[in-house]
């Protein structure tokens, strides 16, 4: 029986525990009362787990909760609900909240929600020093004790009657920042207070004000006092007296400083006043400034002084500004209505004002060092004024100014540039110079003793016509150069040359070179070149004319060959002609003996072998052979007439006739043509 009951209690067990499922529907979060809470005000946290189940059984639930990924709280529980209560909230609980949930292995997370804890807690401020003396610093701490950093912190200094003085410091590590502030004169009782900012999901939050915290401020020294006597209705010529005071509890580092402007006049240390005292002038009207110091701090007082003229400033007056050498000039000082004075003319150096008499008035007559600026001075009850200068100019006339060309020579190459200069010894500057171009103005010039004048169109006409003038302040007028004749020079163009005769010369015969230009200014250097390996002068002449010829004595066979002539003058540019080639024959006499000789030669081997050839056939055939050599004979004779000659010297033909009796013919006339200046020369173009 007991067996039986144990083994239905097994299988129930059994069935039980395979019936255990479940499965999670959801994990929810909420905040209460709401996601957005007051700071100081509690609030909670709920996390619930939807779970369903196949049949009623008991789940442990682990609950964790998170803040901006955080853990922040965690709790076991049968429930399916679970609560993170913070009754007191504080700023610092904003953020992203999440709960998870583990039962039985098995995981549930619920979606994130952000809780907003509006407001911060009042920050404190405290300060190391509740007294400081100007000059000194007190150190200010605002903290924000149940905050989280990154914060940002503001203190503020606050001074009755003017806006709140904010400084910003951001604490990205710390809930609280420390402010160290100078104490500046003036400062007699300071009031600070702060508070602080974060950065929320809407921007920025603000906490409220510190307690204000209150600073007593001590004066080391007081404001300075300025007086002047007299007090006003000051003129020129009085003596004024400033006196600057203060009164400090410790006299030791105190400095009294006494400006005008930014100009430091006088100062003392260590004493309670400082006096100054000057003789007053219209320069003397301005703005003084008193100024104390003791370490940093420092304290002025200014104060307007207006000095009335006594009398006006003085007036120079020159007879003339500008006049000749030699001429009379008079200088006169006068004040407007005041007519005692103590006067002084001077002429002002670089090394100092030189005195010149000691009256209003001043008579000289002038010469060229005379020249510089002057002034007068006057000077009534120890007041002293001076004029404005006035500028005087003594000339001395110009000299005839010559003319000359930059380069030396008066002469131009045609198309290139022609620099002049003009120049005169001399005469006062500035002098002003006119060059011309026949009667032309070409250019005008101010310089001090010379001008220069660049033509850059010349033509074949400008042989001459150019002069200069010179002229200044002088009385005596303008001075003339005498006329340039400046020579144009034409630059070598188009160089030829012919011979005669022409091509072919024989041997120890003359030939004449002629080498002849189209345009060029005379002298002309010719020079004659024979080109080989390399150039070789052969031949050089100046001629006065557009052309030479050159006579070449005895030609031999060694001179075939190119010829070419080179042309240049002043211009300096040499112009090639085109080359000639001349070949150098034997003449027709020296032809024949050659011929003769070897006829005659030829002529000796043939009998030679025809006497050999008859010996031989008379021996051989005997009274036959004399038939048969009979009988060639006439045959050999006619051989011997139409053979062609072996010489490539010699031709055969009418051709060969007719080109020698021209040949001799051209020879003939070539001699003929030395004779006869008007005769051709054989290839030069342009020759006649």
């Amino acid at each position: 029986m007991y067996l039986n009951l144990l083994v239905i209690f097994l299988q129930c067990s059994e069935l039980y525990a395979q019936g255990k499922v479940f499965t999670f529907n959801r994990v929810e979060i909420k905040v209460e009362p709401s996601d957005k809470v007051k700071n100081g005000a509690p609030m909670s946290i709920i996390c619930h787990a939807d779970i369903s189940k196949n049949t009623y059984f008991q789940l442990k639930h682990n609950f964790t909760f998170l803040k901006d990924g955080k853990l922040v709280f965690m709790t076991m529980s049968d429930k399916e609900d679970a609560r993170y209560a913070i009754p007191v909230a504080k700023s610092s609980d904003t953020g992203e909240y999440e709960c998870r949930v583990n039962a039985d292995g098995k995981m549930g997370f619920s979606k994130t929600i952000y809780v907003w804890v509006a407001g911060m807690t009042k920050p404190i401020l405290t300060a190391d020093k509740k007294e400081v003396s100007e000059g000194e610093t007190v150190k200010l701490r605002c903290e924000l004790p149940e905050e989280v950093p990154p914060l940002e912190f503001i203190f503020r200094k606050i001074k009755t009657n003017s806006e709140p003085i904010e400084k910003r410091v951001p604490e990205q590590n710390q809930n609280f920042s420390e402010m160290e502030y100078y104490v500046e004169a003036g400062d007699n009782i300071l009031q600070f207070d702060c508070f602080g900012k974060r950065q929320v999901k809407s921007g920025w939050e603000s906490s409220q004000h510190s307690n204000k915290t209150l600073v007593t401020v001590k004066e080391p020294f007081i404001k300075p006092t300025l007086i002047t006597k007299p007090s006003n209705n000051i003129t020129e010529g009085d003596q004024i007296e400033f006196e600057c005071s203060t009164v400090a509890a410790q006299m030791h580092g105190i400095e009294i400083i006494f400006q005008k402007n930014r100009t430091i006049l006088n100062s003392v240390r260590d004493k309670k006043f400082l006096r100054y005292s000057i003789l007053a002038t219209q320069e003397d009207s301005g703005e003084y400034l008193c100024k104390v110091e003791q370490g940093a701090v420092s304290k002025t007082t200014k104060r307007n002084v207006f000095v009335s003229e006594l009398f006006p400033r003085p007036t120079l007056y020159a007879s003339m500004t500008q006049l000749d050498e030699s001429k009379d000039l008079i200088l006169n000082c006068s004040i407007n209505g005041l007519r005692r004075a103590n006067f002084s003319i001077l002429r002002k150096s670089s090394s100092g004002d030189i005195l010149l008499k000691k009256s209003r008035i001043l008579a000289i007559k002038v010469n060229v060092n005379d020249t510089g600026s002057y002034t007068c001075k006057a000077e009534v009850k120890g007041i002293t004024k001076e004029s404005k200068p006035v500028r005087i100019s003594v000339y001395a006339p110009v000299s005839k100014p010559t003319l000359s060309v930059v380069s030396g020579s008066p002469e131009v190459v045609l198309g290139k540039p022609l620099q002049l200069i003009c120049h005169s010894v001399m005469g006062t500057p500035p002098i002003t110079f006119t060059f011309y171009k026949g009667d032309e103005i070409k250019k005008n010039v101010t310089n001090d003793t010379y001008a220069t004048f660049l033509d850059e169109d010349i033509g074949l006409s400008d042989n001459g016509g150019y002069k200069c003038d010179a002229r200044n302040n002088h009385s005596s007028g303008v001075k003339t150069s005498n006329i340039l004749n400046v020579t144009v020079i034409v630059p070598i163009r188009d160089a030829s040359l012919g011979s005669v005769p022409y091509g072919e010369v024989e041997v120890g015969s003359d030939t004449a070179f002629l080498c002849s230009v189209k345009e060029g200014s005379w002298p002309i250097d010719f020079k004659f070149f024979k080109k080989t390996d390399h150039e070789v002068l052969l031949h050089e002449v100046r001629e006065y004319s557009d052309r030479t010829i050159w006579h070449k004595k005895t030609m031999k066979r060694k001179d075939t060959g190119t010829y070419y002539c080179v042309a240049s003058n002043r211009a300096s540019v040499n112009v090639r002609s085109r080359p000639i080639t001349i070949s150098v024959i034997l003449a027709a006499w020296q032809k024949g003996v050659i011929a003769a000789f070897v006829l005659t030669a030829m002529a000796g081997a043939g009998a030679v072998a025809l006497w050999w050839f008859l010996r031989k056939k008379k021996k051989a055939k005997g009274p036959s052979m004399e038939m048969s050599g009979s009988a060639l004979a006439p045959n050999l004779a006619s051989e011997k007439l139409t053979r062609p000659p072996s010489d490539g010297n010699y031709y055969s033909g009418s051709g060969y006739i007719e080109d020698n009796e021209n040949h001799m013919k051209s020879t003939d006339e070539s001699k003929d043509s030395m004779e006869n200046r008007h005769s051709r020369i054989y290839g030069h173009p342009d020759a006649t």
